[in-house]
């Protein structure tokens, strides 16, 4: 046995507490790091010595044999999992407060307030048919009208658009992490093929993962793919979507947006929306995550198939479009024509004239004129014509062109939108247009506002939509749109205590906390100043058998 075992045995303690405060040190410095699981070491006893002559075995010390990262893989597990709900979820909710702001309902410019504000004009020029100025009101309440669902529509193709953008950069997101976590595969690979934990490393990982599971559905695992040199198991890490690797260890297969060269929504969709696909041109189907949120919030009309494909069976924007054109549509085509329309079995809309509309009505005698105009439609549309590129509203004969029976009519109004509709180009644009507005079923008679009350009958028609009169129609979009919202708000709220649970409990368990770090640090330094008090010790003993023994009687 060495003269100096001792002083070796305090040495080994010296150097393993000083092991635990550089590890102490490192969790107090990352107390505030995002994704940072504590670390501890590990320290075990030295191999004991056998003392001579079979009288019994004598400790050497200790060591530090490791740094362990103090985490739970299945809570990652669990994360991940319940991560891409949340995602989505927080994407439909947000974007569904914005759809039931447009609609700005309740509210004093609101449909209700339109609506009520265009049938009061035409029953107070019911009662004064003769009345320019109330004929100017209509004609403004209607152009009011109009506009409220001009405005919608722009909002809804602006959101969409903005929705779409936002794809774009949800992917960018997603093959940025994946590179990110393509590198660290690599760096934990060459820190830990000699055996060693880059715990650090493997934090870092874990997070991306955590902001990756968020916009996209993901599986994560490490997979055992042989030996290492040194006998230790050598894991890959890989992540996949719909089971095709994304990463697999240093290799990564990145996503890519392109433009549809065909709308999914031929009506409803605005042009070059994005389809997201594999980089190989494999299609993908996104099924979690923010990704899975916008997409169905762009495309999303409740499953429809307009011959390219079926949309998300999900209520988004070009699910409320559609609504949007149907109202215009029967309600232009109610008032215009006294025609309402229905869908047969087959899916064929059956057009009906059920009363007399503001084509069939008669409008003042014009100054200088000597027979009263008939025929005109209070609304049309803006845009393109038969006749002429034109930006502006149509006139009546522009709108209508040569069609001439009820299904040839009924089916021109395919052609309107909540975007193109408007007041027709003669109650706008021609001089004295207000003396265009329809009111008598009479030729001649100013007094005569019988063709108005058939178009206020309209108001009250309860066969006009499925869902009944106009206000029945919206009030059912609006209610739906409310519990739509409230879906996704209420969803949102589970998945987040869902993932505050799993945080809280990954916290618990990798979290670093002050109040132990310090009792660690205390415990560390106490080791610490015994083995260097036993250095100092031992020191001196030294000191005295080598200087002093056998220095006296000489």
């Amino acid at each position: 046995m060495s003269s100096f075992f001792g002083l070796n045995v305090a040495s080994n303690g010296l150097f393993t507490a000083q092991r635990g405060l550089d590890v102490v040190n490192h969790n107090i410095n990352n107390v505030n790091t995002p994704g940072y699981s504590r670390q501890m070491s590990v320290q075990e006893a030295l191999p004991a010595m056998f003392l001579l002559n079979g009288t019994g075995m004598l400790g050497t010390g200790s060591h530090s044999i490791a740094v362990e990262r103090i985490h739970d893989d299945y809570l990652d597990y669990k994360y991940w999992a319940e991560s891409d709900t949340y995602g989505e979820w927080c994407v439909k909710a947000t974007l569904m407060s914005d759809i039931e702001k447009a609609f700005n309902e309740p509210s004093d410019s609101g449909f209700n307030k339109v609506i009520n504000n265009f049938f009061t004009a035409v029953q107070e020029l019911a009662k004064d048919p003769s009345s320019l100025a109330v004929r100017k009101l209509l004609i403004g309440e209607g152009m009011t009208l109009s506009k409220y669902f001009n405005s919608l529509a722009d909002h809804l193709e602006k959101l969409q658009s903005d929705i779409n953008y936002n794809v774009k950069i949800k992917v960018d997101e997603i093959n940025s992490y994946g590179k990110q976590i393509q590198q660290l595969n690599k760096q934990i690979f060459a820190a830990e093929i000699d055996g060693n934990k880059a715990n650090d490393l493997r934090d870092k990982r874990t997070y991306l993962v955590d902001k990756l599971s968020k916009l996209i559905n993901i599986e994560a695992y490490e997979v055992n793919v042989g030996l290492l040199p040194n006998g230790q198991e050598e894991k890959h890490f890989m992540i996949t979507i719909n089971g095709k690797a994304f990463v697999d260890h240093a290799d990564l297969t990145q996503l890519k947006v392109e433009q549809r060269e065909k709308k999914l929504n031929v009506e409803e969709d605005i042009e070059n929306l994005y389809d997201v696909v594999w980089e190989d041109g494999n299609s993908l189907e996104v099924r979690g995550g923010e990704l899975k949120g916008y997409l169905d919030m762009r495309d999303g009309n409740e499953g429809a198939n307009q011959g390219n494909g079926a949309s998300p069976n999900y209520k988004g924007v070009p699910f409320y479009i559609k609504k949007l054109n149907e109202f215009v549509r029967k309600f232009a085509l109610a008032i215009n024509e006294g025609i309402t329309v229905d869908i047969d079995d087959s899916g064929n809309a059956v057009y009906s004239k059920t009363e007399s509309g503001h084509a069939d009505g008669y409008g003042l005698k014009k100054p200088g004129d000597t027979v009263s105009p008939t025929g005109i439609r209070f609304f049309t549309m803006s845009g393109w014509s038969d006749i002429q590129n034109k930006k502006s509203e149509l006139y009546t004969s522009e709108f209508i062109g040569d069609a001439k029976t009820v299904d040839e009519i009924g089916s021109l109004y395919s052609k309107l939108t909540a975007k193109n509709f408007s007041v027709s180009g003669e109650l706008i644009h021609d001089k004295n247009s207000e003396y265009n507005v329809a009111a008598s079923s009479v030729s001649g008679l100013s007094e005569d506002g019988s063709n108005l009350l058939r178009i206020i009958d309209m108001r009250h028609n309860g066969h006009l939509f499925m869902e009944g009169t106009p206000e029945d129609f919206m009030k059912s979009l609006i209610s739906m749109m409310g519990i739509d919202a409230q879906q996704a708000y209420q969803f949102t709220n589970t998945q987040e205590v869902i993932i505050n649970q799993i945080t809280n409990r990954r916290l618990s368990v990798q979290g670093v906390s002050l109040n132990e770090e310090m009792a660690n640090m205390v415990r560390y330094q106490h080791a610490y100043t015994a083995a260097a008090k036993m250095i100092s010790t031992l020191d001196a003993i030294y000191d005295t058998l080598v200087n002093r023994v056998g220095i006296i009687g000489r």
